[in-house]
């Protein structure tokens, strides 16, 4: 027996954690530089961008899981003598994963004969929870603990976000800039469009307003699988958005649209999710964008 685990960067729904049978360890967020409130558990992923919105000089924090945080949940369940993969947010952007290898490290000292796989990623926020469903559907065929290990070292290098953010204010306060330097900052209107893949972020374009920049995510998302003759139907994808679900309700429809360009039986459901505070603190209110990531074949 196994058990999936992931870190708060998942982004997933409460009701859909209950329902996949996993933990998630949630990270913490400081909207003062001083308290630390754990997401969602302390502090509501809405309450958060409220106060963002009402707050817009204001940069909030996160810090990560720490070893503690990690040893609370894993050791009762090595206790039970049921095996651990965990599933972390990309390197780049935490040392979670860090944290969960010390975790782990001690717990093999008291547990030699106990399993526990540590996985970066690669990915975060809505794909990384993505990333976890495909994980626990592997499982969920029957799959060995190695096979869903394999699995998911598979299929995260899959893994892209196609997104936009209203400005880069936040990106740069909070050092997340990187490859993205490239992008005029200060440009008035000028919305930056943002591709992450193999855990980290790439300058993916620039536009001017929001809605170009909503309708260019949807055409680089349409070349990209053009481009790498990609069948749609083989993947899956999730819209994820920070304070306006109104809006990302209707960029939704926009890209169901556009998918019939390729392919014309594609009905999987798209689900909207809310982007937490773990990446919402470097994106600020405003991101929108798209979760591309190849499925568990089921059969």
């Amino acid at each position: 027996m196994y058990k999936i685990i992931t870190d708060g960067s998942c982004d997933l729904p409460l009701e859909l954690v209950k329902q996949l049978d996993i933990d998630v360890i949630p990270f913490y967020v400081s909207v003062d530089g001083i308290s630390h409130q754990k997401e969602i558990i302390d502090l509501g992923v809405r309450d958060f961008y409220q106060f963002m919105i009402d707050n817009p000089k204001v940069f909030p924090k996160t810090s990560m899981p720490s070893i503690q945080d990690y040893l609370d949940v894993f050791e009762p369940i090595i206790k039970n003598e049921v095996d651990i993969i965990c599933i972390c947010i990309t390197t780049k952007f935490s040392g979670s994963y860090n944290s969960a290898m010390n975790a782990k490290n001690i717990l093999l000292d008291k547990y030699p004969d106990a399993k526990i796989e540590i996985i970066d990623a690669t990915v975060n926020t809505v794909l990384q929870g993505m990333l976890v469903e495909e994980a626990v559907a592997k499982k969920n065929t029957g799959a060995t603990f190695e096979e869903t290990v394999k699995f998911v070292n598979l299929v995260k290098e899959t893994g892209r976000i196609f997104f936009t953010i209203n400005g880069m204010d936040y990106l740069v306060h909070g050092g997340r800039v990187g490859k993205l330097s490239g992008i005029a900052a200060g440009a008035l209107g000028i919305k930056p469009l943002i591709l992450l893949k193999e855990g980290e972020i790439f300058n993916n374009g620039l536009t001017r307003g929001r809605k170009k920049s909503k309708q260019k995510i949807v055409e680089q998302i349409i070349s990209y699988f053009k481009d790498n003759e990609l069948d749609i139907n083989e993947y899956r994808f999730c819209i994820g958005f920070g304070y306006d679900k109104e809006e990302a309700i209707e960029f939704k429809e926009q890209f169901i649209k556009s998918l019939e360009q390729l392919s014309a039986s594609f009905k999987d459901e798209i689900p909207i999710r809310q982007i937490g505070a773990t990446i919402g603190v470097h994106t600020g209110p405003h991101p929108l964008g798209v979760g591309v990531l190849k499925k568990c074949n089921k059969k």
